[in-house]
């Protein structure tokens, strides 16, 4: 006799696990300019209008070694450009005010990336950095301070005299020509460091410039190292002749 027995499914079906949601991208605020990138991009342009005021300033004042009414000349020029057509001071004023906002602008870039980097490194190296490096950074992070000091001291010197002997009301040249006396020799030495530290400072910028708009190739690289070099000792050069000749007589 033998028994028919009906087998069920061996297996039950098994329904497959459903896919996991893909945990969502968070988006980076601010866009272009909150990415690193976009400060790097911010200090290049920043820092390139600021070396292109830097070079237009020490052209004037290399002036003074023409004569003081030429010195006068370029200054009564900068307050009366494109007069008739706009009004006295006009152009000027909108010049100052591209190079506070670059100014601003290439210090909130810096702090920005700074933060950024000391974020993403919570922890110091175990290897200490080189040498080279650490000058660097202390010369962009103190160099930075000298110079923003100077800048304050400069504007009230010889922009607006109010701590010049010669006063608001003098020509451009005598405030100039009293400002760097022999006997105010702590201002020339103040002159003189602020100065070097913008050399410093505009050299390993003007490098950092170069490598973010990606023009310091392996075939460029001595190239544009030399050309930040050199323009930066062209500007301490240019900007240190003029206390200098004051202080020992070439300029009267």
């Amino acid at each position: 006799m033998t028994a028919t027995i009906e087998r069920g499914s061996a297996t039950a079906p098994v329904s497959s696990p459903a896919k996991a949601p893909k945990p969502a991208t968070p988006k980076k605020s601010g866009g272009f300019l909150g990415s690193s990138n976009g400060k790097k991009a911010v200090m290049a342009v920043t820092g390139a209008i600021l070396v292109l005021f830097l070079l237009g300033h020490m052209t004037g004042n290399l002036k003074i070694f023409l004569s003081k009414d030429s010195f006068d000349e370029y200054a009564h020029f900068l307050r009366t450009m494109g007069e008739p057509l706009v009004p006295y001071r006009t152009l000027l004023t909108l010049v100052e005010v591209v190079l506070f906002a670059s100014v601003v602008l290439h210090m909130w870039a810096a702090i920005s990336l700074a933060r950024r980097a000391s974020k993403a490194r919570p922890v110091k190296y175990a290897v200490k950095k080189s040498q080279a490096k650490g000058y660097t950074t202390h010369i962009m992070r103190f160099g930075g301070i000298t110079i923003a000091l100077f800048v304050i001291w400069h504007l009230l010197d010889l922009t607006f005299g109010v701590v010049n002997p010669a006063g608001f009301d003098s020509a451009p040249s005598e405030r100039l020509v009293d400002g760097f006396q022999p006997g105010r020799w702590w201002v020339t030495l103040f002159y003189v460091v602020a100065v070097v530290m913008v050399g410093l400072h505009l050299r390993h910028g003007l490098w950092s410039m170069f490598q973010t708009l990606g023009w310091s190739n392996g075939s460029r690289y001595k190239t544009l190292n030399a050309v930040a070099a050199l323009v930066s000792a062209v500007l301490v050069l240019g900007f240190l002749a003029v206390p200098i000749a004051v202080m020992t007589g070439v300029v009267k």
